[in-house]
């Protein structure tokens, strides 16, 4: 085992051959929409994340199926034609499944990657004075809120479906193409956003890893520079807070510090839990400017967000 769960990471990556690691994972939830295609693309989205999210190369998934006994078929049909349409984006076969009755529609995949073992993303490896890059921007948890309460726009619902829908493979592949020019060791930490928030997620960084003897560190985030959905900040503002945000906040609270000056609103999307959202990035500096100008030149939403410290408390620092 190369990779495992003590550091939540991704996915679990094993040794398979020399040369060749075997990348694993699975996700699976309830609608987020109203559309049965749609929630399929997105679910399907969002399992694949965390094959890129490790560097891996998705290569074959299972689907994994809850439905209604007396739900209509037509609507689970939707389901798996959208999520099909993502695993044939990702040229990710589908191989089999499981399904079972349950009262709740759930459905998502467990997807099985390559990757070369000496070329794994970690969710642990910053170093001080990298550099913080994000590729999609947040607000996915208040804006789905504010679609269950009939308040959502049609504007900022399309613009959290697109995001949501949208492969972190291009996105990963800049990252590739990076690492091919600046060198293996200039891409540190990598991890895709989603339950836990941006915030969640940042804190499994700055945390590191000791038993694999890499020091904890501090990340700073400048709060202007996260880029949010349109609707989002309305959203936050209205109190239209899914109840994993007010979880993550109160998991966190304690490893966060913010600026005087920082709007609530704006406290409040950083905790935000997001589906199918971006690859946080933890680059070396003189690496960074050239995948911020990859990811430009191919139409990803990407930004610079901080910075990494050396270990300070909090390790967490909202500027």
């Amino acid at each position: 085992m190369l990779v495992g769960f003590h550091t939540n990471d991704d996915a679990g990556v094993y040794l398979l051959a020399e040369g060749l690691g075997l990348v694993q994972t699975v996700d699976f939830f309830t609608p987020i929409v109203d559309e049965p295609f749609t929630f399929g693309q997105i679910a399907a989205a969002n399992s694949l994340s965390d094959v890129y999210a490790m560097g891996g190369r998705p290569v074959s998934s299972l689907s994994l199926v809850g439905f209604p006994e007396k739900g209509d078929t037509a609507i689970l049909e939707e389901i798996i034609r959208g999520g099909l349409d993502k695993m044939n984006e990702g040229k990710c076969a589908v191989i089999g499944g499981h399904s079972i009755r349950n009262e709740d529609i759930q459905f998502g995949y467990a997807v099985t990657g390559v990757v070369n073992p000496l070329r794994i993303w970690r969710n642990v490896g910053a170093q001080t004075n990298d550099e913080l890059l994000l590729t999609k921007a947040l607000g996915t948890g208040v804006i789905s809120t504010a679609l269950k309460k009939e308040r959502a726009t049609k504007e900022s619902l399309g613009a959290a479906i697109a995001s949501m829908s949208q492969l972190n493979r291009a996105a990963a592949e800049v990252l590739h193409e990076v690492e091919s020019k600046a060198g293996p060791r200039s891409i540190h930490a990598v991890t895709d956003v989603t339950g836990f928030g941006l915030l969640g997620h940042a804190r499994e960084i700055a945390l590191g890893d000791p038993a694999g003897g890499i020091h904890g560190v501090t990340l700073e985030i400048d709060h202007a520079a996260v880029p949010l959905l349109p609707g989002a900040l309305d959203a936050a503002r209205e109190g239209l807070l899914p109840g994993g945000l007010r979880n993550n906040r109160e998991f966190l609270s304690e490893c966060v510090g913010f600026g005087a000056d920082i709007p609530e609103e704006h406290r409040a999307l950083l905790y935000d839990p997001q589906t199918s959202g971006g690859l946080l990035i933890a680059i070396a500096p003189d690496a960074a400017w050239s995948a911020l100008t990859a990811f430009r030149e191919r139409g990803i939403t990407a930004a610079r967000i901080g910075r990494v410290l050396q270990r300070i408390s909090p390790m967490l620092a909202v500027v």
